[in-house]
This record gives structure tokens, sequence and C-alpha cells, in this order.
């Protein structure tokens, strides 16, 4: 087990005013058997912003809210503790859709290749048994060949454009092994949350097996440990997107994140 404190901080800069601003959240992490939060604080501004914090149907936290003053940055901070355990499972339900193709992990001819690849390695193999195996071993495929490059992708690539590419970020790597593992038979979903040390958010996998969910990290190719806070979970980006908004005003924006996580 560790003690992780986090602190992350989104802020958004816009060219101008905006009003009507609606917002939806997921900046919270999970409370479950591998992760309690104790301390948790979550500070908005401007402060005038009205907001409840709800759960979605994947049951990640989410804080919706409306900001209908006119204002030029909007921004959100998360500080918690987390005592983190990934050896502590307990039995949880799945929902059938994550055997299926999403918006961002629908297979092409490059994932095609790959699960063809992997079929032929896995066929016969005493050592590729189990849906975990078949998943790592995927991601050993797709950590050697696929590369991580920032700015090459964004937010709207798919699985199937990216490992085209060969080159991504986290998001990238997660989607394509889900894609993957998908169109072999295994149930697989998509993680964002933190990762210790400082930067921006990271992204990773699950896979379901033995009537629960296993956590593999295919950026770093590697098993998830107790350096990672979760705080969304989802069939593919698209249902763990951090922050959405709409707003009144014809301005550009930049979106500025900090995310800090360290053992206490």
């Amino acid at each position: 087990m560790k003690k992780l404190t986090i602190d992350y901080t989104t802020s958004l800069e816009f060219s101008g005013p905006v009003v009507d601003h609606h917002f939806l959240l997921r900046c919270l992490p999970q409370e479950n058997a591998q992760q309690q939060i104790h301390s948790l604080t979550l500070d908005i501004s401007p402060a005038q912003a009205w907001y409840v914090r709800e759960v979605d149907s994947f049951y990640n936290q989410i804080v919706v809210g409306h900001l209908s003053e006119a204002h030029s940055s909007f921004s959100w901070s998360v500080h918690a503790i987390a005592f983190v355990d990934q050896s502590r499972h307990r039995p949880m339900p799945y929902k059938p859709l994550y055997r299926y193709p999403s918006k961002f992990t629908r297979p092409g001819p490059a994932i095609e290749a790959l699960v063809e690849e992997a079929r032929k390695g896995i066929e016969g193999n005493p050592r590729v048994q189990t849906p975990l195996e078949v998943a790592v071993y995927v991601m050993n495929l797709l950590y050697e060949r696929f590369s991580y490059v920032p700015g090459i992708t964004n937010v709207r690539t798919t699985a199937e454009e990216a490992l085209a590419g060969e080159r991504g970020v986290c998001q990238d790597y997660a989607h394509i092994l889900i894609a993957c593992c998908r169109r072999l038979g295994v149930m697989a979903r998509y993680v964002a949350g933190l990762l210790i040390g400082e930067g921006a958010t990271h992204a990773w996998v699950e896979i379901y097996q033995g009537g629960t969910w296993w956590e593999i990290d295919p950026t770093h190719n590697r098993v998830v440990n107790d350096d990672y806070v979760r705080i969304s979970n989802g069939r593919d980006y698209g249902d763990c997107m951090l922050d959405v908004g709409v707003f009144c005003g014809d301005v550009t924006q930049k979106q500025t994140v900090l995310a800090k996580v360290y053992e206490q």
C-alpha cells in the first residue's frame, strides 16, 4: 500500500469574456477496494459557479455545474490523499458492452493485422491462456512497434488511425490495446487517471478476468502498481473525458493541466 498526495489543477483561459457556461468535470478520484480517498477538496473558480456532485452510468464521480456571469478564465483544483493497494481485488460486475467495438476502438486494417499476429503467437502457447495473459501478450507486441510521440495525435484520433501512424500518446496505446483485446474475445475498458510524478493525466487499460478487473499500462508495458490513481473508466476516452463544457462567446481558449502525485 502507498499513501499518495494528489494535487491536480486544470485552467481554461479565454481570449475574451464568455457567459452561460455549462460544464461537466470528471476530476475526482474514485473510491473502490484498491483506492481509498481522504481529505478531498475541490475548488472551482470563479467562486460564483454553481455545481453538484453526481455519478454517471459508469460509476464515475462527476461534477456538473453552471456559471452565468461573464468570465475570461475558469479553473478547478483537486487535492486529496489516496491510499492505494492494487493487491486488493473484489468481485465486480461487468457490462457486456466492454466486449464490443466503441467509437474510438473500431478495428480497421492495421488493428486486424496486429490481431492476426497475436492470434498466431497465442495459438498453442501454454503460457498464454487467460484473458490477462492474452492482453499482456498483445501489449508486448504493441510496445515493440508503437512509439510514444506527443503532438502527432489528438483526443479525436481513433485506435486504427494511431496504429497506422505507429506513433501517439497514452490515450492511443490504451485504445489500440482495447481494440485488439475485444477482437480476441477479451473484455477490456479504458481508465483515465494520474501517475506518480508531475505532468498531465494518464490513461491505461483494465482486463476482466475471474469476476474482477485487472489493470495494465501499455504505455509503460507493465502491470499497474500502487503508483496509479484512478479517476474514471468507460468504453474509451469518450466515456472518460475529464472536462466537457459549452458557453456563449466568440473566443478561443487555452487549457493548462498540472498534475502532481507524490508518496508521503
